[in-house]
């Protein structure tokens, strides 16, 4: 049985590494991605089975990003991490059918347990 492929959208690096060695020790494959182009790229080239993206990023925010997501890969599961609680773009982003919102606290607390609630649901929401 293949691992399920989760792609990490972070511009923050000691961030973005930490959490891919947290994921990965929950047995899932982690590709990492620290802007939006680059994880346009990814998402073409590797299909991924689902996505955490970072809602506040320089240049294309996880919000635009998760709008060229949806030009191609309408059903991929989207997990948004955020650090802000902007209501009217947490609008736009469920309109663009994001799985869950995850308050960016820290990778060792809320986050981590939040994280795997989340993937776990969304994974479950692409099989049924």
């Amino acid at each position: 049985m293949n691992k399920v492929k989760v792609l990490l959208v972070d511009d923050e690096v000691d961030y973005l590494s930490m959490m891919e060695m947290r994921i990965e020790s929950w047995g899932y494959d982690v590709l990492v991605a620290s802007e939006g182009k680059e994880a346009l790229a990814i998402i073409k080239e590797e299909l991924p089975d689902i996505a955490i993206l970072d809602f506040s990023m320089p240049g294309m925010d996880g919000v635009e990003l998760l709008k060229e997501i949806r030009k191609f890969a309408k059903k991929l599961p989207v997990i948004m991490l955020t650090a802000h609680s902007e209501v009217k773009n947490i609008q736009d982003a469920k309109k663009l059918g994001v799985s869950s919102f995850i308050p960016k606290l820290s990778a060792y607390s809320d986050t981590q347990n939040s994280l795997m609630v989340a993937l776990d649901m969304a994974q479950k929401k692409d099989r049924g």
